[in-house]
């Protein structure tokens, strides 16, 4: 597969576009009023305990207080070393992790030791580990999605190129993405050889498979000097404060991307690429003939033809090649996708029709959910297929581009329903959230009022004011379109409304009026009195 990244940078925008086979996969943004967070490090003070949901509310000087839950406070994690041990991701987008992190387990009973029944250690409540008032050190796991604040771990990792370094673990690990077992062994015997006793934890990450043992303790070094800084600097401040801030998008991307897996690196910026070169070469020197400076005319992005691709991210259809199309609905709890034959009816069989469709539609599903940065809970709509042999052939070719992803996903079997309910993992918000805002016409609900209920209303109000007894004489401001709607269907409503009130009316347009808008000005005074009598 070939495999490139193209940066576009300028002061106050920096956009990664990283493409498999010529075709945007996924898209990363980062401007300066809205940097991204996980990875930082903050000396937090505990705002508030809450024992029913075993969490805690830690102060980090953000607008919302960080959310900190029991399982990830620092535990002990005694002789513990699994084969499969997770690659600690500590990139700088964090969310795309190299391979899953190591599963947190709770904490180890109160007097150290496991269940009495030799299961699993007891978990000790939040409330007698932490205290409200009390400082900790913090770091940023998800950053702040709608109305919820950031969330944040006490179990600190730094990562480099090669290693994760976690200074409260005890053991050794290896990305589960390297299989082989004796690999495996080697790369941990390497590593706990240039371990100081009782310094930390490590896992190596995939790209450390072809490390040395001097690249390994030269990088080791520099990670647990970071780590001294950190706790340095937490003597001089006082909490809430920002001890350590993880590295920029670009070199995160470098540092967690770039590899000879990696065909090419483009950069529209003399600086940055200086910067890149730069980095490469204390990190890996082989890979600088692969950086391109991109000195063109025609815009970087332009050039590659992704910039229509970017727009149409932001749409809630998504057309497939064959004809069909995906209707992508985000919501507060999830996100919805519908599959659609749409123009592409196929020849005769349509069981094979059906499935052609959903093949394309596994295919972009997967693709984008990674280019618009979707997370959480989504469900996939499939069309409705006979037989059972074609369904699990979709959800093989979903999981199969789904791996892929650098997020970590789930795909479950198809429900009775029909449905393919699925999670990606969540760390900031969508594109779709962070680059948009919700209209303020219609509230993001995409809809707004007909003009006809917009003239009932008008109705209604008016009607009210005639009980009270008024006699104002009244201007009814509408929307052009709503005016139209007057002229055209109801040219006789001020007259009939004039009829018993005891008042005159006048209706009259105005294009600065939202389309489900009107007002009610009495003449004389010019005061406006709809809030008083538009109830519903």
């Amino acid at each position: 597969m070939k495999r490139e990244i193209l940066i576009n940078a300028n002061p106050r925008e920096t956009r990664v576009a990283i493409l498999e086979d010529d075709q945007l996969v996924e898209l990363l943004v980062d401007r300066p009023e809205a940097r991204r967070m996980v990875g930082d490090i903050y000396l937090g003070k505990v705002e508030a305990v809450l024992p029913g949901i075993q969490a805690a509310f830690v102060d980090i000087g953000t607008e919302k207080s960080a959310f900190l839950h029991a399982s990830d406070l620092v535990h002990d994690e005694g002789d513990d070393d699994e084969d499969d041990a997770g690659d600690g991701d500590g990139s700088d987008d964090g969310e795309q992790p190299d391979a899953d992190a190591p599963a947190a387990r709770a904490p180890a009973g109160a007097d150290g030791g496991s269940g009495g029944d030799g299961g699993p250690p007891r978990a000790v409540p939040i409330q007698d580990l932490v205290k409200r008032g009390q400082e900790m050190l913090v770091q940023v796991s998800k950053e702040p999605i709608s109305t919820k604040g950031p969330r944040v771990t006490a179990q600190i990792s730094l990562a480099g190129r090669f290693l994760v370094y976690m200074p409260d673990a005890t053991r050794v690990g290896v990305s589960r993405k390297i299989g082989d077992r004796a690999e495996r062994q080697r790369l941990r015997e390497m590593v706990q050889a240039v371990l100081p006793d009782k310094s930390g934890g490590v896992i190596v990450r995939t790209v450390g498979e072809d490390a040395t043992q001097e690249t390994f303790r030269r990088e080791l070094s520099a990670l647990i000097s970071t780590w001294k800084r950190v706790k340095r600097k937490t003597r001089f401040v006082r909490a809430p404060a920002l001890v350590h801030r993880e590295t920029s998008l670009t070199r995160g991307i470098i540092r967690d991307l770039f590899s000879d897996k990696v065909d090419g690196l483009t950069v529209d910026s003399k600086q940055l690429y200086n910067e890149i070169a730069e980095y490469l070469q204390g990190i890996a020197p082989d890979l600088i003939d692969r950086v391109k400076l991109y000195e063109e005319p025609v815009p970087l992005f332009d050039k590659a033809q992704i910039e229509t691709e970017i727009r149409d991210l932001f749409k809630r259809r998504c057309d497939l090649p064959s004809g069909g199309y995906l209707i992508i609905e985000p919501t507060e709890a999830l996100v919805s996708i519908d599959v659609n034959s749409g123009r592409y009816t196929g020849k005769k069989d349509p069981e094979k029709t059906i499935l052609r469709t959903n093949l394309e539609a596994a295919r972009e599903v997967a693709r984008q959910l990674r280019l618009r940065d979707v997370g959480g809970i989504i469900v996939c709509d499939f069309i409705d297929m006979e037989t059972r042999a074609n369904r699990d052939r979709v959800l093989q070719e979903l999981r199969t581009h789904l791996g892929r992803d650098r997020a970590r996903t789930k795909a479950f079997a198809v429900s009775d329903l029909g449905l393919i309910e699925m999670t990606r993992q969540r760390v900031r918000q969508s594109h779709l959230q962070s680059m948009t805002e919700p209209c303020p016409t219609c509230h993001g609900t995409g809809r707004v009022f007909t003009p006809e209920v917009i003239v009932r209303r008008v109705e209604r109000s008016l009607r009210r004011i005639i009980v009270e007894g008024k006699r104002d004489n009244l201007l009814i401001k509408l929307h052009p379109d709503v005016a139209m709607y007057v002229l055209e269907h109801e040219q006789d409503l001020a007259r009939k409304l004039e009829k018993g009130a005891g008042f005159s009316l006048e209706l009259r347009d105005d294009p600065l009026l939202r389309p489900d808008e009107f007002k009610i000005v009495v003449k004389g005074a010019g005061r406006d009195v709809t809030q008083q009598y538009a109830v519903a």
